[in-house]
């Protein structure tokens, strides 16, 4: 197989993967059904909205950035958008409710997984250009 082709499929996977982690953490726990999880983070961050409120909004940003990622495949814009959001969250989580970061499937395995999926992605890029 040509290598160039080759390297658009494990770019075309790992963009696939990177999009599907935001779209069904933006879904799933804060649309579809609101996760006590992700309600006790909204409520120990201090504001004073309800996480009913908050959690939608925050998941229909995730859902968007998913969807970008995955239409938007020759740009790295959206891959560093993602990096900086799962840095930033895993940051938030670290200072709002360091217990998570012990707990089965936490955000350190699922941020420093997507991180790496960014890492390749960008990387991945690079080297098609």
């Amino acid at each position: 197989m040509d290598s160039k082709l080759e390297l658009a499929r494990i770019d075309l996977i790992c963009r696939s993967l990177l999009s599907f982690l935001f779209i069904y953490h933006g879904l799933v726990p804060k649309i579809l059904w609101l996760s006590p999880t992700e309600a006790s983070m909204i409520t120990g961050s201090g504001i004073e909205i309800s996480a009913s409120y908050i959690a939608p909004l925050a998941g229909a940003f995730e859902i968007a950035l998913g969807c970008i990622i995955a239409i938007y495949r020759k740009s790295n814009h959206p891959i560093y958008a993602a990096a900086i959001a799962l840095v930033s969250l895993l940051i938030y989580v670290t200072t709002i409710q360091p217990h998570l970061l012990v707990e089965a499937f936490n955000p350190v395995t699922t941020n420093i997984l997507g991180l790496g999926l960014c890492y390749l992605t960008i990387t991945l890029n690079k080297t098609s250009s």
